[in-house]
């Protein structure tokens, strides 16, 4: 009963939360060029090609939140009500490896069960140049993880975003 979704947007401040929930559902989440629009997840529900599931836009997540920067510890809370992590990585941050393994390190420190949870790496804004080449060096660098790489806003990579999550979910029961 504590779950809310099948799967947990997690990523920064600006990565591209929102954006894609609005893509993905019916959901019209407040969406804002400026940190933290997002202060309570957002559910949306996503039609597959199987089967529906549950997505929570859960607000970004900042270096220190597991020790209680910000409103980290209420925001790493919800992570913990989700089935499957769907990281979203801003490939046109400073340095994309070092945001990946910041918020690995904050959902560890707040429980090392929720390092255990499904998950998938995507890089956002691929609209944007650069993107490719740090996309190729995000997923050779975490070569042990599924990377895709998406533009919520012209739509490249969406099918074979909800291809994957549907495929990690399964056509039966939502996780738990």
């Amino acid at each position: 009963l504590a779950l809310i979704a099948d799967v947990g947007l997690v990523g920064k401040p600006n990565a591209g939360k929102s954006t894609l929930l609005s893509v993905l559902t019916n959901s019209r989440p407040r969406i804002g060029a400026y940190p933290f629009t997002t202060k309570i997840p957002n559910i949306g529900v996503c039609s597959g090609y199987e089967r529906e599931f549950v997505l929570a836009d859960i607000p970004g997540i900042i270096e220190g939140a597991s020790h209680g920067a910000g409103l980290g510890l209420q925001f790493l809370k919800h992570i913990s009500r989700t089935g499957l992590v769907l990281f979203l990585i801003d490939l046109h941050d400073e340095d994309p490896l070092r945001t990946y393994r910041m918020l690995e390190k904050e959902l560890h420190e707040y429980s090392p069960d929720l390092t255990s949870k499904p998950r998938l790496l995507v890089g956002t804004k691929m609209d944007l140049a650069g993107s490719g080449e740090r996309l190729t060096a995000l997923a050779a660098a975490v070569a042990q993880q599924t990377c895709l790489g998406i533009s919520a806003v012209t739509g490249y990579g969406i099918p074979g975003l909800k291809a994957e999550l549907e495929s990690m979910l399964g056509a039966g029961e939502p996780l738990s």
